[in-house]
């Protein structure tokens, strides 16, 4: 099993914290396996007694009784028997209707409880739920596996190209780590899929139409990394004999959102320093879900590197924007601690001088001395004007970043 260091080293210091630590990412993404690992380090590393550890999953059969919430808040309740610390996992707690109440009603009347919980849609991210938690948590984003921890995973070379592309096709989720055959990768992926459509999407917006639902994913994988049109996607609908209004076409667009199948990239005018809420971009959570709902040879190479820079600045706890100049735009402009780091990604330059001086003059109009990479295949080192030109598998694999 792959220790997720990453995330446990960022929620240790809330074990025993009075603050609700919720896990949030697509599922199959690793997220119960994070909470086994920290249920691990309570028992080997802190010598928590078991009985002081309770976990429920909410997928799990022999807790359906308990997706009732008064039902769930006298189980817990029970299993409390004195003044030590008990530790609580509720995974996809989602699933419970009104959850919030158990959890504000455990806060209120049992005061040796740390609460952890899982969720796999946006609903654990709305205004509602902080409004009715009171602000009393502490979020933390989980995402599929890095490129360094699929290498990790795998024991591959990650320089070897190959791995590169397994990656870039296949994706991140941990399971599907365990097939090496493309059919019983397919049938997995789909199967996640499934799960979180019917799930996540089909049973909130109670969906009549899935199929429509799968061609508006599609156009958006399809163009991924393009400036967002709802005009250019009715028009294409329009054509395969489906018509929808924008209002519905937002509400499609926007449960993908909540089931984190896909984010919703905003622009960054780099001279006004300012957020534009217009001409956003969308990418793929993971791409092997994109891979499984693409229909295009090409995918890899002209989507999925931009796709992969894009989750890899999340994963590395960056805001990440689309970035305006005078000129035209910058792949990403990264934030994080006050400081800002501006990539431009491509696929191969092989020292051609068109594509070296687009992919560079897009950096170069920047003012500012924030630092300025291209990133590609390449394994010549082409830098020049102190913009930084990085092969893009070093770039995944490094710890600079």
């Amino acid at each position: 099993m792959l220790l997720r260091e990453e995330y446990l080293s960022k929620i240790r210091g809330f074990y025993d914290s009075d603050l609700i630590k919720i896990l949030v990412g697509i599922r199959r993404c690793g997220k119960s396996v994070i909470l086994s690992q920290i249920i691990n380090e309570l028992k080997d590393k802190r010598k928590i007694d078991e009985n002081h550890i309770i976990f429920i999953n909410f997928e799990f059969v022999e807790y359906e009784e308990l997706l009732d919430y008064k039902k769930l808040n006298q189980y817990v309740k029970d299993k409390i028997k004195d003044k030590e610390m008990y530790y609580l996992f509720l995974d996809e707690i989602q699933n419970v209707e009104q959850f919030e109440k158990v959890i504000n009603s455990l806060r209120a009347s049992v005061k040796n409880i740390s609460i952890f919980l899982t969720g796999s849609n946006s609903k654990m991210l709305s205004d509602e739920l902080s409004s009715v938690l009171s602000g009393r948590y502490v979020l933390f984003h989980i995402n599929p596996l890095s490129y360094k921890e699929y290498v990790s995973l795998t024991n591959k070379d990650g320089k070897d190209v190959n791995t590169f592309w397994d990656y870039a096709k296949w994706g991140g989720l941990p399971n599907r780590c365990e097939f090496t055959n493309e059919i019983d990768i397919k049938n997995y992926l789909h199967s996640v899929y499934d799960s979180i459509i019917l799930r996540d999407v089909v049973k909130r917006l109670n969906l009549k139409d899935t199929i429509l639902f799968d061609r508006i994913l599609q156009y958006l994988i399809k163009t991924t990394g393009r400036e967002f049109s709802a005009d250019n996607i009715i028009k294409y609908l329009n054509n395969e004999n489906k018509n929808i209004s924008k209002e519905t076409l937002y509400n499609y667009i926007d449960a993908l959102c909540k089931a984190l199948i896909i984010r919703k990239v905003y622009r960054y005018d780099i001279a006004g320093k300012g957020v534009l809420k217009t001409l956003n971009k969308y990418y793929v959570t993971d791409l092997g879900i994109a891979q499984i709902k693409n229909n295009n040879p090409e995918f890899r190479n002209y989507v999925a590197l931009e796709n992969i820079v894009y989750n890899e600045l999340i994963n590395r706890n960056y805001e990440v924007y689309i970035g305006k100049t005078k000129n035209g735009e910058v792949d990403f402009l990264a934030k994080k601690d006050g400081n800002i780091k501006y990539f431009q990604v491509t696929y191969e330059m092989k020292e051609n001088h068109e594509t070296i001086e687009r992919e560079f003059n897009a950096l170069k109009s920047i003012e500012d001395s924030y630092p300025k990479y291209v990133l590609s295949l390449d394994k010549i080192d082409l830098s020049q004007d102190g913009i930084i030109h990085l092969n893009l598998i070093d770039f995944l694999l490094s710890d600079e970043f």
